[in-house]
């Protein structure tokens, strides 16, 4: 099977699976696991901030922020289709008692004159905006790059207002590798940030948020409240660390393969690609195609290839380090002659 379902069903490279058989491994709870250790310093050191934390997903990482930043009663600021708001289960109310104001977005970038505006004045009858939120890459606007302008254009407007600033960068390497630019370019207009290892980046586990001296001491506690605190964590930690010093400059390659699918589809009659294509998410509309989604997904099962229903009419294909570019180009040909 050739499966573009999503680039979490990675499995973990030899040299990841290597690096957990050989971890040092200590008590993290205590504060001595030597290889967590090293992948937070590191992870701190590329995102440009002060120290970082290891979490056990991008939705821990994501809640632990919304959780040391607000209080219940809180509002936090968050655009309409965002991960946070859209695909995690609602956490923000059952576990920080925040609620949302949703913005709408264009490829996934706010307004920052719409945000300004959202951000609530003193009023008893208000709740106070304890936070805003910016995914990039954004998901479900296919993998779209929200800017260093736009996102420098936000933060400005929630530092004149001293409301925090969280970045859901589950894919945010994928937003400097295909702008080409250091990742600090994008994390420099933001408080704290969240990354993935378990995605283009291809760990089997894990996440790292980052921030200041402060925010990581009350996230700590939270993620120890959240059952985050764990044990000899080096095993899962080292394979982290493997993917984040050696994964991150071949991503590129997997917005190559994204191009060929969307070629592809292109010429595929009855379908039409409906995001710019970014990076490594290619959506595509199939309504023409007269199959609803799950029976383009069955179509494509059929002919040994594994993608994600999007929509009513719409499907995601998604490129990742273990399908190669000779499995894409197959892929391309079967799409091509549907």
């Amino acid at each position: 099977m050739i499966d573009l379902r999503s680039d979490t069903v990675t499995k973990p490279t030899q040299e990841m699976r290597q690096a957990a058989f050989e971890a040092e491994v200590g008590d993290d709870v205590y504060g001595e696991d030597p290889t967590v250790t090293r992948l937070e310093h590191e992870a701190a050191r590329i995102l440009g901030k002060e120290e970082a934390l290891f979490v056990t997903s991008g939705t821990q990482g994501n809640q632990i922020a919304v959780l040391t930043h607000t209080r219940p009663g809180n509002e936090i600021i968050l655009e309409e289709n965002s991960h946070i708001f859209y695909y995690e289960s609602g956490a923000v109310a059952a576990l920080a008692g925040v609620q949302t104001r949703t913005i709408p977005g264009v490829k996934g970038e706010m307004d920052a004159g719409i945000v300004e505006a959202a951000i609530r004045v003193e009023d008893q009858h208000f709740p106070e905006t304890g936070l805003i939120c910016v995914e990039n890459t954004h998901n479900r606007a296919g993998g779209a790059i929200v800017s260093p302008e736009n996102m420098e254009s936000i933060y400005s407007v929630a530092r004149n207002h001293s409301v925090p600033v969280h970045v859901d960068g589950a894919r945010l390497f994928n937003a400097a590798a295909a702008s080409r630019i250091d990742v600090r370019e994008f994390t420099r207009h933001c408080d704290t940030v969240q990354i993935c290892l378990s995605k283009g980046l291809g760990a089997p586990v894990g996440s790292i948020i980052a921030g200041d001296h402060t925010f990581i001491r009350k996230a700590r506690k939270w993620r120890k409240r959240l059952g985050g605190g764990l044990r000899q964590v080096g095993m899962i930690a080292a394979p982290g660390l493997v993917a984040l010093t050696t994964m991150r400059e071949r991503l590129m390659e997997d917005h190559e393969k994204a191009a060929v699918l969307k070629e592809a589809l292109q010429s595929s009659h009855g379908i039409r690609v409906v995001n710019d294509v970014d990076t490594n998410i290619v959506v595509a509309d199939i309504k023409g195609s007269g199959l609803t989604t799950e029976g383009f997904v069955e179509l494509l099962k059929d002919k040994g290839i594994l993608i994600a229903g999007f929509g009513p009419h719409t499907v995601r294909f998604t490129t990742h380090y273990d399908v190669s570019m000779d499995e894409v180009e197959k892929a391309a040909m079967i799409l091509k002659s549907l």
